[in-house]
């Protein structure tokens, strides 16, 4: 009997610890001790749209996709070279009581580099290196139209090499601020898991990892609310995960 009952448990519990202990990113210990676990489909992405997102009660209705744009500058006698790349989406994110979150968001990467020229015919000087890149992130966020409740995320991203990078992010409604961490896992894998924390007054509130790591990493998107949060506070950090979890399915590293 007891041996049946432990096996019955086994079945159901053993995938909420799968998600929220192997493989994932390392959690402060009150959001690991507190926390809704949702595991995150994308559904389909078609052209012009953005991913369909779904996670517990939480789910993309509608999102577009602005155009990518990247321009280049370079003179033929100058080996530095800089591109900028921009790219804006919108997305609607809804719970099961009927409210939804309306996300306008914009990334910007500006990258500068050495190329190598060519003199002659297989023949070039220089070589082609990467000098310092700088992504910047902003989405803006409000629940049911509510212009007088709006919250900003901001990301800023600042990289001279792999060693060297400098970042600045937070979520704010002007009153409030929300710091938005980088984590990892901390297992024995050569690949960690990617994720973000978001803190206020060294408290974490939420989590979400969007690269799982290891060999097959990019299917483990993972979010994590805190009980405590109120249900407004849910759909507001659920609808920044979801923002974030946008620009990381193309580019699942720390920076932009």
């Amino acid at each position: 009997m007891y041996l049946k009952l432990i096996l019955i448990c086994s079945v159901f519990l053993f995938p909420y610890f799968s998600i929220a202990q192997k493989g994932a990113i390392d959690l402060s210990e009150n959001l690991y001790n507190n926390t809704e676990v949702l595991k995150v489909t994308m559904g389909t992405q078609w052209p012009g749209k953005i991913w369909k997102f779904q996670f517990g009660e939480y789910e993309v209705v509608s999102g577009k996709t602005g155009w990518v744009t990247t321009g280049n500058r370079a003179s033929i006698f100058n080996r530095k070279t800089e591109s900028i790349t921009t790219e804006k989406f919108s997305f609607v994110l809804s719970n099961r009581s009927g409210d939804s979150a309306m996300v306008n968001a914009a990334k910007k990467v500006k990258a500068n580099s050495l190329r190598e020229i060519e003199i002659l015919p297989r023949f070039s000087i220089g070589t082609n290196d990467m000098l310092s890149e700088t992504g910047n992130f902003a989405a803006f966020i409000n629940v049911n139209n509510d212009t007088t409740d709006t919250w900003a995320l901001l990301m800023n991203v600042f990289s001279l090499n792999e060693d060297n990078k400098f970042y600045d992010a937070f979520l704010t409604n002007g009153s409030r601020k929300i710091i938005i961490q980088p984590v990892t896992s901390k297992d024995n894998r050569s690949i960690p898991a990617l994720g973000y924390e978001f803190r206020e007054n060294e408290v974490a509130l939420c989590a979400v990892q969007y690269y799982g790591g290891g060999a097959l990493g990019t299917n483990k998107n993972i979010i994590w609310l805190g009980k405590q949060l109120d249900e407004h506070m849910k759909l507001i950090f659920a609808a920044a995960m979801t923002a974030l979890l946008q620009i990381k399915v193309t580019s699942p590293s720390p920076g932009l």
